[in-house]
C-alpha cells in the first residue's frame, strides 16, 4: 500500500516513530505559536494533502502524552479522512486543562493511522438475530 503526500509545510514527512508504531506523527504548519484557551478548539493546519487508495481511511487520533500532560486533544477522534479527499489534513485540537496551552511552530499535535475499512452492501430488515446480549449496553454488565 502506498500514501502519496503533498508537503507544503517547513515540517519534514510524517513518519513512525517507532518500529512497531501504528500511528505516525504529524505536525502543526503554523507560523508562530498559537495559544488555547481552556475549552477553546482550533483547526490547526498541517500542510498536507494525501492520496489513499481506495478501500483505505486515515484516523486522526490524539498523542497521548499531550493528551495526559497538557489537556490537549482531538475533538473528533477519531477524526476520519476518506479516500478521495483531496484538502489539506487539518486537525481539530481542543484544551480540555484549566489553563492556556501553547501549540509551538512544528509541535507534533496527533497521529495519523492509515485502517483498511469495508463498504458493506446497506439491507433493510424487520428483524435481526437474538443474542445473549440482546438489547443491552451503556453499563448493562456492571462496574466491576
Amino acid at each position: 500500500m502506498v500514501l502519496k503526500i503533498i508537503n507544503k509545510s517547513s515540517n519534514p514527512l510524517p513518519r513512525y516513530e517507532s518500529a512497531q508504531a501504528a500511528g505516525m506523527d504529524l505536525r502543526c504548519d503554523i507560523s508562530e505559536p498559537v495559544t488555547l484557551a481552556p475549552l477553546e478548539r482550533r483547526l490547526v493546519p498541517t500542510g498536507l494533502f494525501i492520496e489513499l487508495p481506495a478501500g483505505y481511511e486515515a484516523q486522526i487520533r490524539p498523542r497521548s502524552g499531550l493528551a495526559l500532560k497538557r489537556g490537549l486533544t482531538v475533538l473528533n477522534t477519531p477524526g476520519t479522512i476518506d479516500a478521495d479527499y483531496r484538502g489539506e489534513v487539518g486537525v481539530i485540537m481542543i484544551n480540555l486543562s484549566g489553563e492556556a496551552q501553547t501549540i509551538e511552530p512544528g509541535e507534533r499535535i496527533c497521529q495519523m493511522v492509515i485502517a483498511k475499512h469495508e463498504t458493506p452492501e446497506v439491507v433493510e430488515v424487520s428483524e435481526l438475530s437474538d443474542t445473549e446480549r440482546g438489547t443491552g449496553g451503556f453499563g448493562h454488565s456492571g462496574r466491576k
